[in-house]
């Protein structure tokens, strides 16, 4: 496989897949590399597609892909052990002819989005592992090194889209091993239950979906979260917190999972529904602080393999997918223009990212991790505290509302302490501005 590509991307998930669409609809010479027995074969779980970034590659998108339902429906849950708080937001809006966002299969969505890279001209080539990138005698990247015989192939540049690990990025040098503090674990599973149960219990229409994001002490006061989606015939469910914190032991991820299934607020869901899949996979969750290097003399990293996740929203899949277009956009402009493929000229790769909803928004986010880090008991304390107030407040006991407010204010300063309200205050403004 001695042959010489424009461009050659490792990886097929959506920032990889992005990339080489993008540079094969313009005309170059592309090479994707799929360590995969299939793209997707490695992503069994549900997601969260965010379509705004699909659609300003593959405009025609809603009619070909795999979608499975439209989520018309956004749920906030803080959770203790007895309860939830929750926050709705349900729009016809989301239920237009054009939805925001939509629940898929990883394993199906993946390997739609490769086969409309084969279209657009590329050649993909899975169950192919790269194991170094092959560098000239300046430094220059210009190829790689695969596991088949006679595996040097050989381009002008190479795009790394190869996941969280990355292991092409440290191997070579680019990026330091993951910080455990910022890497999370997700664990999840997929129901099967009939479309109809599924509509019923969650209030919908047919292809209409619901997603419920989880906080509250189901984590133990480790950082992290639970999500619930509802899938054509599936419901996905899991829960993920930072690798650090489950290394200290004391709790397993499956653990929490279980916990969850059993909340009195998240079983009725699961009701007569039955465990299809099980899986687990890493989140980079460091933002903005966390980035690596992302571009050098013949080189390019997109995707979860650059750290371009923002944790706060649980937003991953569009800014794969943008920054898969940013370096694509930016090899084909250099192409045209003549010019190499050095550190200098990709340079406009990260500017187009700093420029764009990717950057700014990881920016926005940047001191978040350092405050949850600091600030566990958000995850304890608070979730008790201010289900304890509602329930107050709700609960008809012949108590008047102004003793009952003056209960909750004396329930919180006992909890966290009058300067310690106004602390947690100040530091969580700036954690989000």
């Amino acid at each position: 496989m001695t042959e010489k590509f424009d461009a050659i991307v490792v990886g097929a998930g959506p920032a990889g897949s992005a990339a080489a669409y993008v540079m094969a609809k313009a005309g170059l010479s592309v090479l994707q590399l799929e360590r995969g027995e299939y793209p997707g074969s490695k992503n069994v779980q549900g997601a969260i597609l965010y379509s705004d970034a699909l659609e300003r590659i593959i405009p025609e998108f809603r009619d070909e892909a795999p979608l499975e339902r439209n989520i018309i429906e956004q749920r906030v849950w803080m959770l203790t052990d007895k309860s939830h708080v929750g926050f709705d937001f349900r729009s016809e809006e989301f239920n237009n002819d054009k939805p925001d966002r939509y629940s898929i299969i990883r394993a199906q969505f993946d390997r739609w989005f490769c086969n409309k890279v084969k279209q657009a001209g590329a050649m993909v080539i899975c169950e192919t592992l790269v194991k170094a990138l092959i560098e000239n005698e300046h430094g220059r990247v210009i190829g790689v090194t695969t596991d088949r015989d006679d595996g040097d192939v050989f381009a002008d540049i190479v795009i790394l889209a190869d996941g969280v690990n990355s292991n092409l990025a440290r191997v070579s040098g680019y990026r330091n091993e993951l910080e455990n503090k910022n890497t999370a674990l997700v664990v999840k599973e997929m129901h099967f239950l009939r479309s109809d149960i599924i509509q019923n219990r969650f209030n919908i229409n047919e292809k209409e979906g619901v997603a419920i994001e989880v906080v509250g002490t189901l984590t133990r006061g480790k950082i992290g979260m639970g999500f619930i989606y509802t899938n054509l015939e599936f419901i996905s469910i899991g829960i993920g917190c930072m690798v650090g914190d489950f290394q200290k032991g004391g709790l397993t991820p499956y653990g929490l999972l279980d916990e969850l299934k059993e909340h009195p607020s998240v079983k009725p869901l699961l009701i007569s529904s039955e465990m299809k899949e099980y899986s687990a996979h890493l989140i980079p969750e460091g933002g903005y602080n966390a980035i690596p290097k992302i571009y050098g003399d013949g080189w390019m990293v997109v995707g979860d393999s650059a750290g371009l996740v923002n944790s706060i929203h649980r937003e991953g899949s569009n800014m794969a997918m943008t920054s898969g277009q940013f370096a694509a956009e930016t090899v084909i402009a250099l192409k045209k223009e003549f010019k190499s493929f050095s550190e200098h000229n990709l340079a406009r790769y990260k500017i187009a990212l700093d420029n764009s909803y990717v950057i700014k928004d990881l920016k926005k986010y940047k001191r978040m991790p350092n405050f949850l880090h600091k600030n566990r008991h958000f995850f304890t304390l608070y979730p008790e505290l201010i289900s304890e107030a509602i329930a107050t407040i709700l609960r008809v006991d012949g108590i008047d509302k102004k003793s009952k407010g003056k209960q909750i204010i004396r329930s919180f300063r006992k909890g966290r302490g009058l300067f310690g309200l106004i602390a947690d205050s100040i530091k969580f403004v700036r954690a989000i501005r």
